[in-house]
């Protein structure tokens, strides 16, 4: 993480009161919610934080507040997923591995669009050494969780088409029992290919059911609304611009401005 970044933002949250793994999943597991995006500068996003009089606890493990993740996303060679979220269709998916670096723990994850815009996450352990590929039982997984939950399976061999890293840092709301995610130093890499990353902005997620939470009444009483963003399309759409962006144009346009990694 950078310096800047590990200063501002997250030591803003530095002496707020920990809550542990079990406690959090306990009570905010949140399988089934609405998620809401920001992309944030850095500094206003310290400035919120620090004015937000709610009550926030901070997920702590092992003494650490801050974890590194790992994301691959797979797709059919036509990019049919991406194509199903950049047109809005209602039967969309998203098919990944997420990888928790710390703890050196995977999981396959299938995400799928239900009632109202509620995200319905489903996964199963993984073999870390297959985390940038479908083994043949992770692929009968797919294929059976979204039979079941979208009717239809994928029409083509699905491959590594992206991979996603960053450093999250997972806040609870004890009053609401949502719960809020600020992800720091965003990299997106296509296989093969330059590493780009999210230069002075953070992107900060909300995790409630189906009404905002005190987090997102803050932030748009501050003039902050949601942005358009997910980081497999968006970060799609920003690497390879002969795509449709679509639902991302505005957020391309005006929140991200992408520097080459390390």
């Amino acid at each position: 993480m950078s310096a800047p970044a590990q200063a501002g933002v997250l030591g803003t949250l530095r002496l707020l009161p920990p809550v542990g793994l079990d406690e959090l999943n306990a009570e905010a597991a949140l399988q089934t919610r609405v998620d809401r995006k920001y992309v944030v500068p850095e500094t206003l996003a310290q400035q919120l934080l620090a004015t937000f009089d709610a009550e926030v606890r901070v997920l702590e493990m092992d003494g650490s507040r801050c974890f590194a993740y790992d994301s691959v996303y797979f797709d059919t060679a036509q990019l049919d997923s991406y194509l199903m979220a950049a047109h809005g269709r209602r039967r969309r998916y998203k098919i990944r591995t997420r990888t928790y670096v710390d703890s050196a723990i995977s999981f396959l994850e299938v995400k799928t669009e239900g009632a109202r815009e509620a995200t319905i996450k489903e996964r199963i352990p993984y073999d870390l050494s297959d985390r940038a590929r479908l083994t043949a039982e992770g692929l009968d997984y797919v294929h059976e969780t979204l039979a079941a939950a979208v009717g239809d399976v994928p029409s083509g061999p699905l491959g590594p088409v992206l991979e996603t890293r960053y450093f999250r840092t997972t806040l609870y709301l004890p009053e609401s029992g949502s719960r809020a995610t600020i992800d720091t130093d965003v990299t997106w890499q296509r296989p093969g290919q330059q590493a780009w990353v999210l230069d002075g902005a953070v992107i900060l997620e909300t995790k409630s059911g189906s009404t905002a939470g005190p987090l997102d009444r803050h932030l748009w009483a501050h003039g902050v609304r949601p942005s358009r963003i997910s980081k497999f399309a968006t970060g799609m759409a920003a690497l390879c611009p002969d795509l449709p962006a679509n639902r991302w144009n505005r957020t391309l346009r005006r929140n991200l401005a992408l520097r080459p990694a390390a």
